[in-house]
């Protein structure tokens, strides 16, 4: 009881923290199920799929289910099917589905094969040896742009992903005898799964996809094309369009087709390969012209041709957002209610401007920020125990002023450090995404970790280099240097490694991503709803995945943790000793500035040539290779990276060390990358 009265301003702040988080949630899980209108379930259903040896096994499929109060087996609704992009889930798809539940349709949002709960991996989805550069239907390999490909698996299968099942064989099949397997990614089994429900009208069903999800819901339109339940329209958010030559236009046709453009698309195929951004060439090119069945040069932004009640309907929206906001842009969302209030219908007086998705995204958001507040709040009250009191040193920080580097000292590292990350980031990632060998089935499963890994690999060992090289010349030079100096130990013992304080800052880290892991789930189980802000952050693990966290886990430790030495403690810059919240302000921008300031410099680079109208830089400096995945990733990683450093920062500057805040960190990271993204 007195522990609790020494430190009840940290319990208050835990305690507020942990109640904004549920508060918070539940609103926004009152929101999502329109306060009582909208049943909201999830679940799995199991479904039997074939394995690139031939081998038929079963596997599940984990969903998120609307429905309508209004929809009964009396009054069946319509229904629409929901496939989300590639490293993203179910919840990706959260505003197009409360949008459309609330004007009365049924909508399924699955996580599709290697994602999310699905328990079916991404190389199901089958790969062949070789490529196309440009729109199905419009290659060939005179002009070399039919092309055989080599290298892991992985690679194979996302140089595929524009690559279907219903092609013809000389796309979907080898002859080494690989072929794309489902580009559905569980998408077919899951329409056949909606159009069984008791209080569905399958006669009135629709599928829609976002990026990878566009492959998936042609996939889905073809494979139920002219059958009872073949879907009445396909709407595409950032989708890839290709010709009549490249399946056969006779057995199959695609009924009332809404492709949603970014303005801004990160990946080529979706500006039809364009090396600029989207602007009218593209609505009057020859595919376009094609899909819109007018003569070329002739085709309009935001006009629909053709006519709905036949499934000649055909329209091209484009949208002033880029490639990953699609997902959650009203203007895209409002066109997709008028396009199906016309092909399937809905039950609504509700205007298609009428949205309330932000806000849900925003109290989540809101909820996910108290969550992390809460580890923190924890922490202060942690270093109070006297077990752990021996972690905390701040009068390191003040006692070693003397070593701090102001000016250009301080600024010709900050270049360098900045320049390094920037110049490899766009290389090492794209490496380790496709190209690295790695045991790939097996291990390092994770795609977008891949990049990752091989990136930090990278860093660590200039890292490593940049620490170790200064050292020796020190100590040549007679110049004294200690533990304390790389923030990897304490006074007591500054002549070496401090592994006991390693030990217990590693128990701390334990005990505080635990308790914010327990908040997942209860949030989870409560509301079905998980920390994120539109896109996946912090969600509960399957033991797959939770592997995973373990097998990625000890690079990113060692990343963050020689990160953190030299950010914090080798380039302790001149705010480090200030104390109050102007001294954290003062010190903490120069380490947020150390942290991203490649990724910013990346950024303008790949962005103001965009916005100007040349086209994305990165594609242009260093070709298409390098752009897509990793330059719009971008966007996500760079606000997750300014929360690292405020963490980094609040916790070397209560310990005087940098193990907490970059054990921390690096689980947050490594959560991310492994809770719910894709899975060869």
């Amino acid at each position: 009881m007195n522990f609790i009265k020494k430190n009840l301003k940290s319990f208050i702040f835990l305690l507020s923290f942990v109640s904004i988080v549920f508060i918070s949630m539940a609103i926004a899980s009152g929101i999502q199920n329109d306060f009582g209108k909208i049943d909201v379930t999830a679940g799995t259903f199991e479904t039997t799929y074939k394995t690139m040896d031939g081998e038929e096994i079963t596997g599940e499929i984990a969903y998120k289910l609307y429905v309508p109060k209004t929809a009964t087996t009396t009054s069946k609704a319509s229904a629409l099917l929901l496939l989300h992009g590639y490293q993203n889930d179910h919840e990706t798809s959260a505003a197009y589905a409360l949008e459309l539940a609330r004007r009365g349709v049924v909508v399924l949002a699955i996580d599709e094969f290697g994602h999310g709960a699905t328990t079916i991996s991404l190389i199901n989805r089958g790969y062949v040896n070789h490529k196309v550069t440009v729109n199905y239907g419009t290659d060939s390999k005179e002009n070399k742009t039919y092309v055989e490909i080599g290298g892991p698996k992985r690679y194979k299968v996302m140089m595929n992903f524009s690559n279907m099942k219903f092609f013809l064989d000389k796309y979907s099949k080898d002859e080494e005898g690989n072929q794309i397997l489902d580009s559905s990614m569980g998408g077919i089994a899951a329409y056949a799964y909606l159009s069984t429900l008791a209080y569905v009208d399958h006669t009135k069903m629709a599928v829609s996809g976002h990026s990878m999800g566009t492959w998936a819901s042609w996939s889905v339109s073809a494979a139920f094309s002219g059958s009872e339940i073949e879907p009445r329209s396909t709407i595409l958010q950032a989708g890839e369009l290709f010709t009549k030559d490249a399946y056969d236009d006779t057995l199959i046709h695609f009924n009332n087709v809404l492709l949603l453009t970014a303005k801004w698309d990160e990946f080529s195929m979706f500006r039809d390969y364009s090396k600029e951004t989207v602007n009218d060439s593209i609505i009057q090119n020859e595919i376009t012209s094609e899909f819109l069945g007018v003569s070329q040069g002739s085709g309009e932004w935001n006009t629909t041709y053709g006519e709905f009640s036949d499934g000649t309907a055909r329209r091209r929206e484009l949208v002033i957002t880029n490639h990953r906001l699609l997902t959650h842009n009203k203007k895209a969302i409002a066109a997709t209610i008028d396009w199906l209030d016309q092909t399937i219908g809905t039950n609504t007086t509700l205007e298609n401007t009428s949205q309330v998705f932000l806000v849900k995204e925003c109290l989540v958001l809101t909820a996910t920020l108290a969550t992390i507040a809460s580890m923190f709040a924890l922490f202060m009250i942690l270093i109070k125990i006297s077990f752990f009191s021996s972690i905390a040193h701040p009068e390191i920080i003040i006692a070693r002023a003397n070593t701090v580097k102001t000016g250009w000292r301080w600024w010709k590292g900050a270049i360098i450090t900045i320049a390094i990350a920037g110049l490899t980031y766009p290389f090492m990632t794209q490496l380790g995404h496709g190209l690295l060998p790695l045991p790939e089935t097996s291990i390092f499963r994770m795609t977008i970790g891949n990049g990752f890994l091989s990136w930090y690999l990278l860093l660590i060992i200039i890292m490593l280099l940049t620490t170790i090289l200064p050292w020796k010349k020190a100590k040549k030079l007679n110049i004294s240097k200690d533990y304390c100096d790389l923030g990897l130990s304490t006074p007591e013992k500054k002549d070496q490694f401090d592994w006991i304080l390693l030990g217990k800052s590693a128990i701390v880290v334990v005990c505080m991503t635990t308790f914010m892991y327990i908040q997942c789930i209860i949030c989870e189980k409560a509301f079905m709803l998980d920390f994120r802000f539109i896109w996946p952050f912090f969600k509960g693990f399957s033991w797959e995945r939770f592997f995973q966290l373990l097998v990625y886990l000890p690079i990113f430790i060692l990343f963050f943790i020689l990160n953190n030495s030299k950010i914090f403690a080798q380039m302790r810059n001149n705010g480090a000793d200030k104390a109050g919240l102007k001294g954290f302000l003062s010190c903490w921008w120069r380490n947020a500035l150390l942290m991203i300031g490649g990724i910013l410099i990346l950024i303008f680079i790949e962005y103001i040539p965009f916005f100007i109208g040349v086209g994305p830089g990165v594609d242009l400096i260093f070709s298409s290779t390098f752009g897509g995945p990793f330059m719009s990733l971008m966007i996500v990683f760079v606000p997750q990276v300014l929360i690292f450093s405020v963490l980094c920062t609040f916790a070397y500057r209560k310990t005087g060390n940098v193990f907490v805040g970059a054990m921390t960190v690096a689980v947050l990271a490594c959560w991310i990358i492994t809770g719910g993204s894709a899975m060869l």
